[in-house]
C-alpha cells in the first residue's frame, strides 16, 4: 500500500465534499523515482526490495541450516519444512526422484517469488515487486532457459526438436497442424504465460488494495460518507487478507509450472 499511501499524503484535503474529484490510482501508481544511483544506474524502490528480498531468503537459509543438529531448533524447523513442502509437494510430485537435483533451484524460486509478492503488506515496503513485469519475466526466463538445455542436453538436437514439437500417439495425418501448435507453444507460449500469470495477479491485487485505500481516504468526512470510507476500508482489509493467499499460491504456481516443464524435458515423450 505504499503508493496508496503516498498518494494520501499529496491529497490529504482531497475529500468527498472538498469539490475535488477522485484521485483513482493507475499506470503512475507503479511508477517511482530513483532512490540512489550506483555505478551510474538508477535504483528504484522495487529494485532494492528484490535484493532485500534475495537477502532476506538467503540469510534465513543460511541461518538455519549454518549448523544443522539431529535435533532441530525452531529455525532450523521451520526452515525443514519450508524445503520438504516444495521438495515432496513441488518437485517430487512433478518430475520424481530425477527432480531431486533441482530442489535447490526451485526452493530459491518459491521462496524468492513468495517473498517478493509478501513485500505488497510489510511496512514501509508495501509493493509486490512480481508487480513490476520486468521481474516475472527475468524468473521466467532462467526457468526457459533451464528448460530448454535439459531438452537438448538430454535428446539432442533433433530428438529435442521432437520433444518439443511432435506429441506421442497422434495420427500422423494431424501433425501438420499439431507440430506448429506444439512449437509455438512451447517455445513463446510458455515462457511468457509463466511471467504474465504472475505479474497479472500481483498488479491487479495491489491496484484494488490502493483503490479502497485510497477510496477510504477520500469518503472520510464528517456526514454519510464516512460510512462508506468504514466500509472501504473493511474492504481494504478483507482484500489484503485475501491477498496474503494469492501470494502464496503464485509462487506455488510458477514454481509447479517450472517443474511440469523440466519434467517434461527429462520425459522422452510428452
Amino acid at each position: 500500500m505504499s503508493s496508496a499511501l503516498t498518494q494520501l499524503a499529496s491529497e490529504a484535503d482531497c475529500h468527498l465534499n472538498s469539490g475535488c474529484g477522485f484521485p483513482a490510482p493507475g499506470l503512475h501508481t507503479f511508477n517511482f523515482e530513483p532512490l540512489f544511483t550506483v555505478g551510474g544506474v538508477e535504483v528504484i524502490k522495487p529494485m532494492l526490495l528484490s535484493v532485500i528480498a534475495m537477502l532476506a531468503v538467503i540469510g534465513f537459509f543460511w541461518a538455519a541450516f549454518a549448523r544443522p543438529k539431529l535435533v532441530p531448533g525452531k529455525l532450523q524447523l521451520v526452515g525443514e519444512i519450508g524445503y520438504d513442502f516444495v521438495k515432496r509437494s513441488i518437485v517430487l510430485d512433478s518430475i520424481g526422484k530425477k527432480g531431486q537435483k533441482y530442489v535447490p533451484m526451485m526452493v530459491s524460486l518459491f521462496f524468492f517469488v513468495w517473498i517478493m509478492n509478501v513485500m505488497s503488506i510489510i511496512p514501509f515496503a508495501q509493493f509486490p515487486v512480481t508487480s513490476k513485469i520486468a521481474f516475472p519475466a527475468g524468473l521466467a526466463a532462467v526457468v526457459w532457459i533451464t528448460y530448454m538445455t535439459l531438452t537438448f542436453k538430454k535428446h539432442g538436437f533433433v530428438g529435442g526438436l521432437k520433444n518439443l514439437c511432435w506429441p506421442s500417439g497422434i495420427p500422423g495425418w494431424v501433425m501438420f497442424l499439431l507440430v506448429p501448435i506444439e512449437f509455438f507453444s512451447n517455445i513463446f507460449v510458455r515462457p511468457f504465460t509463466l511471467a504474465v500469470r504472475l505479474f497479472a495477479n500481483m498488479f491487479a491485487g495491489h491496484l484494488l488494495i490502493v483503490m479502497f485505500s485510497v477510496a477510504s481516504w477520500y469518503l472520510l468526512t464528517p456526514s454519510i460518507g464516512a460510512l462508506y470510507a468504514g466500509a472501504s476500508f473493511v474492504v481494504t482489509l478483507g482484500l489484503t487478507a485475501f491477498e496474503l493467499l494469492i501470494q502464496f499460491l503464485q509462487a506455488y504456481i510458477f514454481v509447479m509450472l517450472a517443474s511440469s516443464y523440466i519434467s517434461g524435458a527429462l520425459e522422452e515423450a510428452h
